[in-house]
């Protein structure tokens, strides 16, 4: 896992940090903006996080460790997936982060954070697709 690897984005949200929170946390609403993903966890420090599904005819079941949960302010869990392509043990996991900002009444800064990628390519990947799946998290959050 190369930790030089980094990738960051952030979206300003018309909602509160509550509601943001809940379309981060609330695993059906998490399935619409990652390809039907199945999140099981308690989100509790500490606690196991499994992602899985399938994606391109392919079953996966992916995991990791909450990292810190500071309600309607930060989350973050380390992670590793089957697509890496490396090995299950600590030293290829990465870290995702998810931090809130809050700007105003109802108006909040969203980043999204992974820091350890395989390669560039899986780097390159999340780049892609960010933008996309930030617009979808903000959609949500502002229609609750």
């Amino acid at each position: 896992m190369n930790k030089n690897l980094k990738v960051s984005k952030n979206i300003i949200i018309d909602t509160s940090a509550d509601k943001l929170w809940k379309v981060l946390t609330d695993p059906e609403i998490i399935k619409v903006y990652l390809y039907g993903t199945q999140t099981i966890t308690d989100w509790q420090l500490g606690s196991p996080i499994v992602f899985q599904g399938e994606y391109q005819g392919n079953l996966y079941k992916d995991k990791g460790n909450v990292l810190e949960n500071i309600r309607n302010q930060i989350l973050s869990y380390d992670y590793w997936s089957g697509f890496s392509g490396l090995s299950d043990s600590p030293e290829n996991y990465a870290e995702v982060t998810y931090s809130i900002q809050k700007l105003c009444k109802n108006q909040v800064r969203f980043t999204w954070s992974q820091i350890g990628y395989a390669n560039e390519e899986g780097q390159k990947h999340s780049e892609n697709g960010l933008s996309s799946m930030l617009e979808q998290i903000k959609n949500l959050a502002e229609e609750l």
